[in-house]
């Protein structure tokens, strides 16, 4: 196996990483991933992609060292705390794979670790434990000698198509205030971006990037969701009623007030370097369509109906 050209994917079955492994593929590099069930469905669909499973999991360091072995690359993403009680992850267990995951790659002589982050992260701490550890994560591979790029992505496109915003109802609520912009990123475009990151390891090395690849206020979004739906749809921030209750969706909405989880991705210089990056409604036209559709036939009412 050409070791110059072969990649170790975190989270491959994941959303991040699934696109991280397929671009890479499309771009010509040889991707290992370590999964936990190498016969689940998602893992079948890696394998016919052409990549190679490693069973294993972020607590199983000794799989974690043979599946990096020999490796040129690691990209590194963990599950985190914010994903939900249900995933039983802690802030300490984000920040002690991301670290071992990081000591493993020195161990193994790595050539360059990719991590991907969060876009509120940086030196003031947020309030949000699934921020803060990312954070922590960042300064310890900052703080090792090996060659390293960190991506901080905007939010996901498609977590706007979650259940629960009002979309099936005709109405969607988010964060934002109806004219206030916030950045967002398509998934497959993080993918998109660290296989160009791997490919040009002289000019990203060191690097701290933000990632997105539109900027979008509450009434735009509305617009464009619109004319994808092919029906009216109205845009609302949460409540005051929900965010008073909801301590969590409160914290993320006064981090969009004060411009940290709103984003500041120079997008422009991000088009220049990694072309074809998707704007919302290209999103919404191809990967986000069939997301959008679930959406509206979704059953059940809105999280923040007013």
């Amino acid at each position: 196996m050409a070791t110059d050209r072969t990649v170790l994917v975190f989270g491959a079955t994941g959303q991040q990483g699934g696109a991280v492994a397929q671009a890479l593929r499309a771009a010509g590099w040889l991707v290992r991933a370590l999964v936990r069930d190498t016969t689940s469905d998602k893992a079948e669909a890696l394998r016919d992609q052409g990549v190679m499973l490693v069973q294993g999991d972020m607590d199983d360091t000794a799989a974690m060292m043979a599946a990096m072995a020999g490796v040129y690359g690691v990209f590194s993403v963990q599950p985190s705390s914010g994903q939900g009680a249900a995933h039983g992850v802690t802030d300490a267990d984000e920040i002690r794979w991301g670290k071992t995951i990081a000591d493993s790659a020195m161990a193994n002589g790595v050539r360059h670790l990719v991590y991907t982050s969060v876009n509120a992260a940086g030196a003031e701490k947020t309030g949000m434990g699934h921020f803060d550890s990312k954070a922590e994560i960042e300064a310890y591979i900052r703080s090792l000698p090996l060659r390293h790029t960190i991506i901080r992505p905007s939010g996901f496109m498609e977590i706007l198509m979650l259940p629960g915003m009002g979309l099936n109802q005709g109405q969607f609520h988010f964060l934002m205030r109806p004219d206030q912009p916030i950045q967002c990123i398509a998934v497959a475009d993080i993918g998109r971006i660290v296989a160009g990151i791997f490919a040009d390891p002289e000019t990203y090395a060191g690097q701290t990037l933000e990632i997105a690849g539109d900027t979008v206020t509450g009434t735009e979004i509305a617009a464009k969701l619109s004319h994808a739906a092919g029906r009216p749809i109205t845009y609302h921030r949460f409540a005051d009623s929900l965010l008073e209750q909801n301590a969590f969706l409160a914290r993320l909405a006064a981090l969009v007030d004060d411009g940290r989880l709103a984003g500041n991705a120079d997008i422009a210089a991000l088009r220049r370097d990694f072309p074809g990056m998707l704007t919302m409604d290209a999103w919404l036209a191809a990967d986000g369509k069939p997301l959008l559709q679930a959406a509206l036939a979704a059953e059940g009412g809105a999280v923040a109906l007013r």
